[in-house]
């Protein structure tokens, strides 16, 4: 009989009964654990949209489908013996990628529900797309460097994205608009560049 705290005890009754035999039945239908993971985003990116549609109950539960996915990943890669530095990379950003989609479909929302304008909608978008993504582009350095990758490569650091959004708010306060919008959905689409480019890298130096 299991033994320990309550939460330990939860936790070793959901592997033995629920992450051991979908897994191993899983593994049996031809299912690898990267094409888990990446449907698991997949399902979350829905959830996220859902929730920017305020379809508020479907997205809770699309939500946790995919986070019964994400549950699922590891332990197919375990019971297929294809645990790898790389599929531990992809996983952690899915991860990272897909929390951070729905905190976007839940800020349209909140904005649609208030039924103000247009403009603010999109500056809202570009803004947790900004603070997602930029978040992002330093997790993959942090995660790859503690995978023993160095990850210095990207177009987006720091030192672009301060000069963006210093600009753009200068450029604002003299009255020149939409300067901030046009700014931000730059340190936007750069970083989502970024973040690419640095994931990309990292795993060719995983498989290598």
């Amino acid at each position: 009989m299991a033994t320990g705290p309550p939460r330990d005890r939860l936790r070793e009754a959901l592997s033995r009964y629920l992450e051991t035999p979908a897994s191993r039945s899983l593994a049996s239908l031809g299912v690898s654990a990267g094409l888990l993971t990446a449907l698991g985003f997949l399902v979350t990116v829905c959830a996220a949209c859902l929730a920017g549609m305020g379809l508020l109950l479907a997205a809770g539960l699309v939500f946790l489908a995919g986070g019964a996915m994400d549950l699922l990943d590891g332990a197919l890669a375990r019971a297929t013996g294809r645990v790898t530095t790389s599929g531990a990379l992809l996983d952690s950003v899915a991860d990272r990628l897909g929390e951070g989609a729905l905190f976007v479909g839940i800020g349209v929302n909140t904005v649609l529900a208030d039924r103000e304008t247009g403009g603010l909608v999109a500056m809202v978008v570009v803004l947790l797309l900004a603070l997602l993504f930029s978040q992002m582009v330093s997790y993959i350095r942090a995660r790859a460097e503690g995978l023993g990758v160095p990850c210095r490569v990207g177009l987006a650091t720091r030192t672009e994205r301060v000069v963006l959004l210093s600009l753009g708010l200068i450029l604002q306060g003299a009255g020149l608009d939409p300067a901030l919008l046009v700014t931000v959905s730059a340190v936007a689409l750069l970083s989502i560049y970024t973040v690419v480019q640095r994931f990309v890298h990292v795993r060719r130096q995983l498989k290598g």
